[in-house]
């Protein structure tokens, strides 16, 4: 069983979606909208430990950290109660991003898989999310296109168990101010810019441990 103790230390506390499936997309950005969209959500002069216009608390802007000895580099992890994304580097190190977990009892603690990234990519909500929210998600059950108002934002990786994708994802938002929240319909949200920046570091096959939120129960490994 996993538990706190596995997590990185970052001075005095322990380390720190819209739930989605894949839509069969019938085109996809060229790279030069591409381009543009990310040059649209990055702010001018883009600086990851001190630019925040979108007025997150500053504990949550991108910060090199400490690692506990024995952590997988390449690995993710996420600390719920605090919202933090740790992505494990060589070396002893760790870069911290600040995140928005699933709200209620939406979040889903577990271990997984990375085995897909995506740029700019397609969303479509789940059944369960359209039957809970009609109001919300019907009108997108056909799928929403990628772009900056897309609900998985800029980058996606994709979780899964074993072959099985668990339509979990860590993944862009729309919605910055929802960072250090429970704000989601299951995924680990980040502010575009930060995605931007973990997606290129971060490897297919790596693992991705998503700890416990406050009344969510222990973590089975």
């Amino acid at each position: 069983m996993l538990t706190r103790r596995h997590f990185i230390t970052a001075t005095a506390t322990l380390f720190s979606p819209v739930i989605s499936r894949p839509l069969l997309a019938q085109s996809w950005p060229t790279p030069s909208e591409r381009a543009a969209w990310d040059a649209q959500v990055t702010p001018a002069f883009y600086d990851p430990a001190t630019t925040n216009p979108w007025g997150l608390h500053p504990r949550l802007l991108p910060q090199r950290v400490e690692a506990r000895a024995g952590l997988v580099p390449g690995d993710i992890h996420v600390d719920a109660v605090a919202r933090y994304l740790y992505h494990i580097e060589p070396g002893g190190t760790a870069m911290r991003y600040g995140v928005a977990i699933g709200r209620g009892g939406l979040y889903e603690p577990g271990t997984y898989k990375i085995q897909r990234k995506a740029e700019w990519p397609h969303w479509t909500p789940t059944a369960d999310m359209i039957r809970r929210e009609p109001e919300v998600y019907a009108k997108f059950a056909d799928g929403m296109e990628p772009g900056p108002d897309n609900a998985l934002g800029s980058r996606a990786l994709y979780l899964y168990l074993g072959d099985r994708d668990t339509y979990l994802r860590i993944h862009g938002t729309p919605f910055p101010t929802s960072i250090g929240s429970r704000a989601s319909s299951g995924c680990v949200r980040m502010v575009m810019p930060h995605i931007n920046d973990l997606y290129d570091q971060v490897e297919t096959g790596v693992t991705a441990f998503l700890y416990p939120a406050e009344g969510d129960g222990p973590l089975e490994a």
